[in-house]
């Protein structure tokens, strides 16, 4: 009697802690879908199959990855189909550990990404992370009857669907736009300034690391109305008016389906005297290319492909800047054109957001996924406690 008791603690113990993980895991890659496929990239480059990289494999893999650990987790968590649950958790962790531990002796990437930009971790403090989850994992597997279901078997399915409905949305919506919860340095509210300082204690790396540009001579010729080109970032960051950056790591790769959003904002920013500058990592025949197909008349500057994948997910992204601090970041489907009107931006609500909230953002992710949830577990409760207790009476009845 002792001895299972003790048993099922440990593998009770063990099964919501790698539960616990896997969620995590999942939600972080499930709202920075791209993210995740940027670092795939990262990982075909360090294999040297680089030409898959641009291809729509990472993608796809970065949509699968996200889907299954987050679905491993509730499935763990709740107890469904636990064999199957547990095997498919083992080779999980049978192909994790020993990559991280080729990362760690090569340091072919430098950074897993295992819980994207909220948590960062060395790559040997990930390895033997996963050898601590590879442990619990092989105990899950080796007593996995010991798990206890916090829904019954006939219901099960109810919490499959919908956590596979629920993940599938919230991938492809943040797919489409920026992430949820934004745990990069370049958050809405963030002074870019302040985050690169270095404080008196070395061990501390700023933020930011790296906000550098270098204007492209053809496009530094300021048109009729516009302010401007800064000269470096140094500049730019200092400018005490609004600055709009057209943000896209490859211009070649650009969604030009918005063009008009763009070019509105553009005009917008000429009429009011603003500085507008397009930021890309591409050549300056990629650039001349788009502008062919554009029209785009404001100029472009270079900066670093990796600095402009972490500001904005979206190719391209529109970031609203005022004396370094951000004040809105859209995707070129969401840019404001309708608040873009004639008035100055100090006057439009733009110019006044809301810092970003992780918590306000994390209880409503929670609150559409486990309020339903907690909803039909009750009900699956106290319908099993209900059969049971009418079994119980049937069964002192016949005796």
């Amino acid at each position: 009697m002792a001895r299972t008791r003790f048993l099922w603690i440990v593998v009770n113990t063990c099964r919501l802690l790698v539960s616990a993980t896997f969620i995590f895991s999942g939600v972080v890659k499930l709202i920075d879908p791209t993210g995740v496929r940027y670092k795939i990239e990262d990982y075909l480059v360090a294999f040297g199959i680089s030409g898959l990289s641009t291809s729509v494999i990472p993608l796809l893999l970065a949509l699968a990855l996200s889907l299954t650990e987050f679905l491993l987790g509730i499935y763990l968590f709740f107890g469904i189909r636990r064999r199957l649950t547990s095997w498919s958790l083992l080779g999980f962790m049978f192909i994790y550990t020993p990559l991280t531990l080729w990362l760690a002796l090569t340091n072919g990437v430098e950074d897993c990404g295992c819980f994207g930009d909220a948590i960062h971790l060395s790559n040997w403090q990930t390895f033997w992370k996963n050898v601590a989850l590879l442990a619990m994992t092989c105990v899950i597997w080796w007593k996995g009857s010991y798990m206890t279901r916090f829904i019954s078997e006939g219901t099960q399915w109810i919490v499959s669907l919908f956590s596979i409905i629920y993940s599938l949305m919230v991938a492809l919506l943040c797919l489409h736009g920026e992430p949820i919860i934004d745990f990069r340095p370049y958050y809405i509210g963030q002074h870019i300034p302040t985050a690169m300082e270095w404080t008196d204690d070395p061990t501390q790396v700023p933020e930011i690391l790296d906000f550098s540009f270098f204007p492209i001579e053809e496009s530094t010729t300021a048109a009729v109305g516009q302010a401007p080109v800064p000269a470096d970032a140094e500049t730019l960051l200092a400018d005490t008016s609004y600055s709009f950056l057209l943000i896209s790591p490859y211009i070649e790769l650009a969604d030009d389906g918005n063009m008009d959003l763009i070019n509105h904002a553009y005009d917008y920013s000429r009429s009011q005297g603003y500085t507008f500058l397009a930021l890309t990592s591409s050549g300056e025949e990629a650039i001349r290319r788009w502008q062919d197909m554009t029209g785009a008349e404001y100029p472009f500057a270079f900066m670093d492909e990796l600095t402009l994948k972490t500001i904005a997910r979206s190719n391209p992204a529109l970031v609203l800047l005022h004396g370094g601090t951000i004040l809105g970041k859209w995707p070129s489907h969401a840019i404001p054109s309708a608040e873009l009107d004639s008035a100055p931006l100090h006057t439009l609500q733009l110019a006044h957001p809301q810092p970003d909230n992780h918590r306000r953002s994390i209880l409503k992710l929670l609150l559409w996924y486990v309020l339903p949830l907690l909803v039909l577990t009750l009900i699956d409760r106290f319908v099993f406690s209900l059969k049971w207790w009418r079994r119980k009476q049937l069964t002192a009845k016949n005796n």
